[in-house]
């Protein structure tokens, strides 16, 4: 009901150069910024809300990312969770290409107990082993099952704080002015808390349960007929692609959706049959065109068209 609804928390970014608080006043907005979706678990106990579901009997909470678009209530899954006793449990995909980048799952080394690691937390060094796709099997899709009594249980073994890793993310103080004051926005991340909880598990699901759009990247392929939309207003991948998403990498300029709809003023082609599509300078795409295997498109001039047709393991020139 409208009484379990609650506000999260936001933080200052904080300046690179000295660490204070940032000051932007062009926009003072922009010296603010969410602390990352593990703040989910602080605000829900700050605003009692927490208490409340106790109180009117809720067990088990499940939890997802809003831009995952495949994340459903899934009553097997919950009596699942139910049947094993676990506090907390992440379910898992299995990692490709695509989505590398992303939190993996791996092993504590001096407890055993389950960990997330974020490529935010990856020293340089380490990034190739960190993308190794046969080193670290599965990514967490953020769909998470807590169990709430466990939840509570851990705030007051922690004084009323979950003990999570914070990372640090190098922004710019305006998103879209790359010349403005250099920040640091520092951040949890929910799925961290796999490692709170003794006993932990983890579900490798279908990747069907995961469809995110968190860059323009994604919703390209999103909007493509790489994906379908099921009768029950689920989006998941089409049954040719077999749980494998084709690999987007749109320009550094189409980073913002206004920009990205520049791009596909007829729609975007036809990535069924895509294993990976690059996309390197000002362009536009023709109704009509079909891409299949590895394409790269390259315009280094003014903006120009890609004609109608079908482009197969080439690298495009326009």
């Amino acid at each position: 009901g409208a009484d379990l609804e609650f506000v999260q928390n936001k933080a200052p970014k904080v300046a690179a150069s000295d660490m204070m608080p940032a000051a932007w006043e062009k926009d003072p907005s922009h010296e603010w910024c969410p602390p990352g979706h593990g703040d989910l678990y602080p605000a829900m106990l700050g605003s009692g809300t927490l208490d409340k579901l106790l109180k009117k009997g809720f067990k088990y909470m499940f939890v997802s990312n809003s831009d995952n678009l495949g994340a459903t209530m899934d009553l097997k899954i919950l009596s699942y969770f139910a049947s094993t006793g676990a506090p907390f449990m992440m379910e898992v995909a299995v990692r490709t290409d695509a989505d590398k980048k992303g939190g993996h799952l791996a092993k504590d080394k001096v407890g055993g107990g389950l960990l997330l690691r974020e490529s935010a937390q990856c020293p340089e060094e380490d990034e190739k082993a960190f993308q190794d796709t046969t080193k670290y099997s599965f990514f967490n899709t953020n769909n998470l099952w807590v169990d709430l009594v466990a939840l509570k249980a851990q705030f007051k073994k922690n004084d009323g704080a979950l003990p999570l890793p914070v990372m640090k993310n190098a922004k710019t103080v305006d998103p879209r002015d790359k010349a403005s004051t250099k920040v640091l926005q520092l951040e949890t991340a929910m799925g961290a808390a796999i490692e709170c909880f003794e006993g932990a598990t983890a579900l490798v699901i279908p990747r069907s349960r995961f469809a995110p759009v968190k860059t323009t990247n994604d919703l390209f392929a999103l909007r493509s007929d790489a994906y379908t939309l099921t009768k029950d207003f689920r989006i998941t991948l089409a049954s040719e692609r077999n749980g494998v998403p084709p690999d987007v990498k749109l320009d550094g300029m189409y980073k913002f959706t206004d920009a990205m709809e520049k791009l596909i003023p007829n729609g975007p082609p036809s990535l069924i049959g895509c294993k990976k599509i690059v996309v390197e300078g000002e362009m536009t795409f023709a109704k009509g065109v079909v891409v299949k295997g590895t394409v790269t498109f390259k315009n280094s001039g003014a903006s120009k068209e890609v004609p109608a047709g079908e482009y197969e393991d080439k690298t495009v020139e326009l």
